[in-house]
């Protein structure tokens, strides 16, 4: 430890009863896509925050959302311990970026999860309306009966790149959903494309007409992240295709 700050820990702040969840997680990328629509399925499954990421590899920051302070890195359950969701609100830079992957995965692994599904976007000049997913071969012709398209090649760097590659040699299975997206604003639109393919592959039933209606909201309440991933998408990460 390094002035009291850990290299990455997971930090339960509520004790709950996890059942092998699957695990979503939206990062800082184009359109902001992950967090935007990680923020919905953690609202219409009224999930509980349950966990923060504490590292000194963390930029020294934190969240004001509709005057509420939170922290800009936080774990979610629903109620009944099946579904886990992780939301970082920051831009992350590469140092550190596979001790926060060790501290995830290692976390997951503990409560027994054995699948983690990373939404992002792909920065692009307008949204498609498609659904695109990387995983393993078996997984994404499985998807494809779902109308979520294979991308046929590309690049995945950052925190969920890192997530993937680990994913491969380890006992859980990791997959990316990615839809085209604004690179310079919140796109609740591509938000909505990837919980709708959830919706399909998962038998779930998020319904998504807040995401399509309510977009100068959700602009305005992102507007400032969404400028800070643009200051800094050329030297973190991204979503290549």
């Amino acid at each position: 430890m390094t002035n009291g700050f850990p290299e990455a820990e997971v930090f339960e702040i509520k004790k709950v009863e996890l059942k092998n969840p699957i695990i979503f997680a939206g990062f800082v990328g184009a359109g902001l896509v992950g967090p935007v629509a990680i923020n919905h399925i953690i609202e219409k499954l009224e999930m509980e925050e349950i966990a923060v990421m504490r590292s000194k590899y963390l930029p020294p920051s934190t969240v004001f959302m509709r005057g509420r302070l939170r922290h800009p890195f936080r774990f979610y359950a629903n109620k009944e311990g099946t579904v886990c969701a992780i939301i970082c609100e920051i831009t992350l830079r590469m140092d550190g970026v596979y001790t926060l992957v060790s501290s995830i995965l290692d976390w997951a692994a503990k409560k027994g999860s054995k699948e983690i599904v990373i939404l992002d976007g792909v920065a692009g000049v307008e949204h498609d309306d498609k659904a695109y997913c990387a995983a393993e071969e078996d997984l994404v012709r499985t998807m494809a009966d779902k109308d979520i398209s294979m991308i046929p090649q590309g690049f995945i760097t950052g925190i969920p790149g890192g997530i993937l590659n680990e994913c491969l040699v380890r006992d859980i299975q990791g997959l990316t959903l990615l839809a085209k997206a604004n690179k310079i604003a919140p796109d609740s639109i591509a938000a909505a494309t990837l919980i709708e393919a959830l919706n399909r592959f998962y038998e779930m039933n998020i319904d998504t007409t807040d995401l399509q209606k309510d977009k100068d909201r959700i602009n305005s309440e992102f507007s400032e992240l969404s400028q800070k991933y643009v200051e800094h998408r050329e030297v973190d990460s991204g979503m290549y295709m």
